[in-house]
């Protein structure tokens, strides 16, 4: 198998959640303390080795565009204004590294998302990222992308990242059931939907993290739109599993939130304000006064 060096970015949702914030901002580009959603999922492919980011978009994210670019005139402006301190701000992104916006045209579901990236990807294994789920970086923690490389070059197979959920959110999630939850990576077994409680064949959801084969490009283009007239990405997956070892779960090692809603916002602004050596301690006392 090639190297894995593309990943994917499905950044043309609504945000409605989020409004009216979204109405002028992409949720991606809502910040954790002083930098987007999007950069760290940027910043956590890159150091998994990805090289070419290929961003599904929609004509209200030109921010996005905008924060990656690297602004030459304002970086002299600040080093003709002695403001070095500045400068590593820009750095968003490494010159080495290739990008590519692709118009998704209608918000039509994940899957479709995915789909418009196949003349790019080509026959090559990829990643796809969703920012809205926020894995908090760690220093001496493989993160969650490199982990599903890792398992993907291993078993020459789809490798989807999960973790156990709430009885109360299963209905929102992706639900898989592996042969054994005994090992970090396991093969899947069945992938569902949002499935009720009744119907779940386990707790194990899957979140915002995949490896896929190119396999599945074909697999969506023959996939039906739901009752919501959108394509899932978990129902082309469910196809996958037609074929023996086709599909691989990888179990979540950090801490995730998830940041397509308030609440997980929040939690992840304030663990990442405790974990900030310029603010943690005040805003620890913040919280201690409340």
């Amino acid at each position: 198998m090639k190297k894995i060096t593309k990943a994917v970015f499905p950044v043309g949702g609504m945000g409605t959640r989020f409004l009216p914030a979204t109405k002028s901002i992409p949720k991606e580009m809502l910040p954790i303390i002083d930098k987007p959603l999007i950069q760290y999922a940027v910043e956590e492919a890159i150091e998994a080795g990805i090289t070419t980011l290929i961003f599904i978009t929609s004509a209200s994210k030109q921010a996005i565009s905008d924060h990656f670019d690297p602004k030459p005139l304002l970086r002299k402006k600040f080093v003709v204004e002695g403001k070095s301190h500045l400068l590593d701000k820009f750095d968003t992104l490494p010159k080495e590294i290739t990008r590519v916006f692709i118009p998704q045209g209608e918000p039509l579901g994940l899957g479709h998302a995915v789909l418009q990236a196949k003349e790019i990807v080509g026959d090559e294994y990829f990643s796809v990222i969703l920012a809205d789920d926020f894995i908090k970086p760690q220093a001496d923690v493989i993160n969650a992308t490199k982990q599903l490389i890792d398992a993907s070059l291993q078993y020459d197979a789809s490798v989807i990242s999960v973790e156990e959920v709430p009885e109360d959110r299963i209905s929102q999630y992706g639900i898989v059931d592996v042969n054994s939850a005994q090992a970090d990576i396991n093969c899947i077994k069945t992938i569902v939907e949002k499935p009720s409680i009744e119907e779940a064949p386990s707790n194990l959801g899957v979140i915002g993290r995949y490896v896929l084969s190119p396999e599945v490009f074909e697999l969506l283009e023959n996939t039906q739109s739901d009752k919501g007239g959108e394509i899932q990405l978990t129902d082309a997956l469910a196809q996958l599993l037609n074929k023996p070892d086709s599909l691989y779960a990888a179990t979540l090692n950090g801490k995730r939130y998830d940041c397509g809603h308030k609440l997980g916002y929040v939690q992840a602004t304030i663990d990442s304000a405790l974990n900030d050596p310029e603010i943690s301690v005040d805003v620890s006392e913040f919280i201690k006064g409340l």
